[in-house]
């Protein structure tokens, strides 16, 4: 069965599917990269990092076998605690790390390359309740669940499923994985995310991944990426670590990023966060390619600030998008992708706060040189929720930046000289020729604003862009069709869940 599966991928996928994409499967960034920082600069921040990890040093909490991984490379071992060598960590990753890999997709239209000068923009993660104008905040289910994903798969402004787009709190804790990893390779043929939440759980991950492309074809190529979260300031728990391990042997990209609130969980100020973040960046990578050289993986660099008058996280600040920005060029420098950014707000509702924050992070996303942008589409309430109205203006607002980083059009073409030949002074543009052959992809046409005029806006019902969202997420969700998925596939996926979900009990942990 795993051949024959193989052969179809080599096909062009299940046949039936329609494997031509409506909108590119990823964006080329066609733009350069915006740095704020200077080589004096970065080279500084380069070597703070480097004295963290030899000085202060990073703890691997109850793993003694990554412990023991290091020391055979040469860390210094004291406990829990490595401290690495000035350098041995970037010449570790700069030996046998991919600068960029393809991610494949069930549809191979869909694959995203993910590094280099590429983006690719992916749903919001974690969130353990969702929202919309019609009920309020509530508690995520499984049917919110597919319902993302679904969404995400209709969306020409999205290229990847995600991974936990949000918690489906009415299944078992240690069995909604599977659920999770199951909608989207049947509600979608777009990339996908594993579960990180015990190695266990990662191992059926990559298991299922198996019984959908073959395990040859797995163990050669990545088809998933996994969020590997540093447990900050300088540690890495078990349970990271064990997914990270399950993961990087079986070659699929690991996106080891620390998790930082500023002021909490370091200090204060943009260059002591990009410092710190990288060193455990850095160690976490290492240990990745230890375990497999030459395994994929993304520096991952998600960073937010602590209001000094609640304590709470904010979003969508200046010293942030710094942050951010620092990091692209130091993932640059090193030779690695880079994930960060998205579309982060701390607003509980998708007004205004929600549209400022979340537009303020994603033209940063763009100029940081983000290529794995988690977190692009829905987040809300500082990530506690996700948002059916926000995740259709995240998504529109992603548009906006494809059409950014996409540059500008200096063809004959765009030059447009023969459409200034034409018409002449004092004349209008609107019936010569070169407007009617490129109306209807001048301009970007968003979904959900409203450009009409005050009475036509007024009998139209005076919508905001909240209700326009609503309404667009439920026509979606109505059209929603669901691409072809192999019967086979879909047999084998549903025996695997039935069988491990019956080989032990239900848990709340």
């Amino acid at each position: 069965m795993a051949r024959e599966r193989r052969n179809r991928r080599r096909r062009g996928g299940d046949q039936g599917v329609d494997n031509r994409p409506k909108a590119p499967a990823f964006i080329k960034r066609k733009i350069p990269h915006f740095e704020i920082l200077d080589e004096e600069a970065l080279q500084t921040i380069e070597g703070n990092a480097e004295t963290i990890l030899e000085e202060i040093g990073i703890d691997f909490l109850e793993d003694p076998e990554s412990i023991e991984i290091f020391k055979e490379a040469g860390a210094d071992i004291k406990g829990e605690r490595v401290h690495f060598p000035r350098g041995m960590c970037r010449e570790i990753i700069q030996k046998t790390a991919p600068r960029e890999f393809t991610q494949h997709a069930r549809n191979p239209a869909r694959s995203v390359v993910i590094g280099g000068n590429n983006l690719v923009l992916v749903p919001a993660y974690g969130p353990p309740f969702v929202h919309d104008l019609d009920n309020g905040r509530r508690y995520a289910t499984i049917e919110d669940f597919r319902n993302f994903v679904k969404l995400a798969y209709m969306s020409d402004n999205l290229h990847h499923s995600g991974g936990t787009v949000c918690e489906p709190v009415d299944l078992p804790v240690n069995k909604r994985h599977y659920d999770m990893v199951y909608s989207h390779i049947k509600y979608s043929d777009k990339a996908f995310m594993g579960s990180v939440t015990h190695p266990m759980r990662a191992q059926d991950s990559v298991d299922m991944a198996k019984i959908v492309f073959g395990d040859e074809f797995v163990d050669q190529n990545c088809v998933m990426v996994n969020l590997i979260n540093a447990n900050s300031p300088m540690t890495f728990d078990a349970t990271m670590l064990g997914a990270l391990k399950v993961y990087a042997r079986n070659n699929q990209a690991t996106m080891v990023s620390p998790f930082i609130v500023a002021g909490a969980m370091s200090p204060v100020s943009a260059a002591g966060v990009a410092a710190q973040s990288f060193a455990e960046g850095l160690a976490g990578m290492t240990l990745v390619q230890l375990l497999r050289p030459g395994a994929p993986m993304i520096y991952g660099n998600f960073v937010s600030s602590m209001s000094m008058q609640s304590g709470a996280p904010t979003f969508g600040s200046p010293e942030a998008g710094q942050v951010m920005n620092i990091g692209g060029a130091l993932a640059r420098r090193l030779g690695v992708p880079f994930r960060s950014g998205g579309g982060f707000t701390s607003s509980k509702l998708p007004d205004a706060q929600a549209a400022y924050e979340a537009a303020n992070t994603l033209n940063a996303t763009l100029m940081a040189g983000v290529n794995f942008a988690l977190h692009t589409a829905g987040w809300l309430e500082g990530g506690l929720a996700m948002g059916y109205e926000k995740f259709v203006m995240d998504a529109d607002q992603a548009g906006m930046i494809r059409i950014m980083a996409e540059g500008v059009d200096m063809s004959e073409n765009g030059q447009a000289m023969s459409a200034l030949r034409e018409v002449g002074p004092g004349q209008h543009f609107l019936g010569c020729e070169h407007t009617q052959a490129n109306f209807k992809t001048a301009f970007y046409m968003s979904n959900v604003s409203d450009n009409n005029s005050y009475e036509q806006w007024v009998e139209d019902g005076s919508q905001d862009t909240a209700t326009r969202a609503n309404a667009r997420f439920k026509e979606m969700l109505a059209a929603y069709q669901a691409p072809e998925l192999d019967p086979a596939i879909d047999e084998a996926l549903l025996a695997f869940m039935e069988q491990r979900k019956a080989s032990f009990p239900d848990s709340n942990i």
